[in-house]
C-alpha cells in the first residue's frame, strides 16, 4: 500500500507545475476534493478526535500549503528531495513521542541525509528558490510530525488528522480562490490530483500507517522522490542544478542503503 501510495504522490511536481493559478488556490481546492473522497472512503468508520490527530492535521495542512508554494518557487526536484529529509525529524520525534529508537543504521542514514541536504544550497539560485528550498524543507519537518502523529493512532483512526488536514488547507487557500481562473485543463488536474494523487493516495496511507513504525513509512515512500522528478522533467523538461542532483543521490543512496545492508545480512545470516 505505501508503495502505491508514493507512486500516485508522485505526479503531484507534474499537476502542480502545470496548473497556472495561485499555488494557495491550487492546494486549497485540490485539498477540498481530497477531503470528499477521504470521507468518503471512511464514512462508516469511527473518529477518535485527540491531541494527535488534531495535530496531525494541523502538520498535514503546513505540508501541504508549504509543498505547493515550493513548488512554484523552484524544481520539482529540489521540493521533493528536500522534503524527504522528512526521517531525520521523524526518528527525533520517534523517540521522544513513540519509543521508536533509532538503531545505529538509522542514525548513519541520518548523517547522510543532513549532508546531502545542505548540498542543495550550493547551486547559484534565485531568493525565490532559497525560499523554495526553505519551505521544501518545512514541509519535510510537518510530513514528520503527520507521521508521527498517525503512527501515535495506530489502534484509533489515522485517517481523522488526514480528513481534518485537507479541511484546513482548504480553509487556508480559500481566500486566493478568486483570483482568477485555472483554466479547463488546469480545473481537469486540480480535480485528478485531489481524487487520486491525494484522496486514494492518503486512503491506502491512513490504512497502511497502523501497521508500520513511522520511520518505516517514511523510507518506504521513498520511491516518490524518484519517480516525482522524472515526470516533471519527461514531459516539461524542467531539471535540478548539479549540487541537488548530487545531494539528492546521497539523500537517495543513503536511505535505500538502511534497508538494503540489514536486509542482505539478515538473510546471509539465516542461510
Amino acid at each position: 500500500m505505501l508503495a502505491v501510495t508514493a507512486v500516485l504522490w508522485s505526479t503531484s511536481g507534474l499537476g502542480i507545475k502545470w496548473i497556472d493559478w495561485n499555488p494557495m488556490a491550487i492546494a486549497g481546492t485540490r485539498s477540498a476534493i481530497a477531503a470528499f473522497v477521504i470521507w468518503a472512503a471512511f464514512r462508516h468508520s469511527p473518529v477518535c478526535w485527540n491531541r494527535a490527530s488534531f495535530c496531525g492535521g494541523a502538520a498535514y495542512a503546513v505540508m501541504m500549503l508549504t509543498f505547493v508554494s515550493a513548488t512554484k518557487l523552484t524544481t520539482a526536484a529540489n521540493v521533493i528531495l528536500l522534503q524527504y529529509t522528512c526521517p531525520i525529524f521523524v526518528a527525533i520525534l520517534g523517540v521522544i513521542f513513540l519509543n521508536e529508537k533509532p538503531s545505529l543504521y538509522d542514525w548513519v542514514t541520518i548523517s547522510f541525509v543532513g549532508g546531502g541536504m545542505l548540498l542543495f544550497f550550493q547551486d547559484q539560485m534565485s531568493a525565490g528558490g532559497v525560499a523554495g528550498n526553505l519551505l521544501a524543507i518545512v514541509s519535510g519537518m510537518s510530513m514528520a510530525v503527520m507521521a508521527v502523529s498517525m503512527r501515535l493512532q495506530k489502534d484509533g483512526s489515522p485517517f481523522g488528522s488526514v480528513l481534518l488536514g485537507n479541511i484546513l488547507t482548504f480553509l487556508c487557500g480559500l481566500p486566493f480562490m478568486f483570483e482568477g481562473s485555472p483554466g479547463v485543463g488546469g480545473w481537469a488536474a486540480i480535480v485528478a490530483l485531489g481524487c487520486i494523487q491525494i484522496g486514494l493516495a492518503y486512503v491506502l496511507y491512513s490504512i497502511a500507517i497502523k501497521y508500520v513504525t513511522a520511520l518505516e513509512a517514511s523510507i518506504i515512500t521513498m520511491i516518490e522522490p524518484i519517480l516525482n522528478p522524472l515526470w516533471v522533467f519527461l514531459l516539461l523538461g524542467e531539471g535540478p542544478g548539479l549540487w541537488s542532483l548530487i545531494g539528492g543521490g546521497v539523500i537517495l543512496m543513503a536511505i535505500a542503503a538502511r534497508y538494503i545492508i540489514p536486509a542482505v545480512k539478515s538473510q546471509t545470516a539465516t542461510s
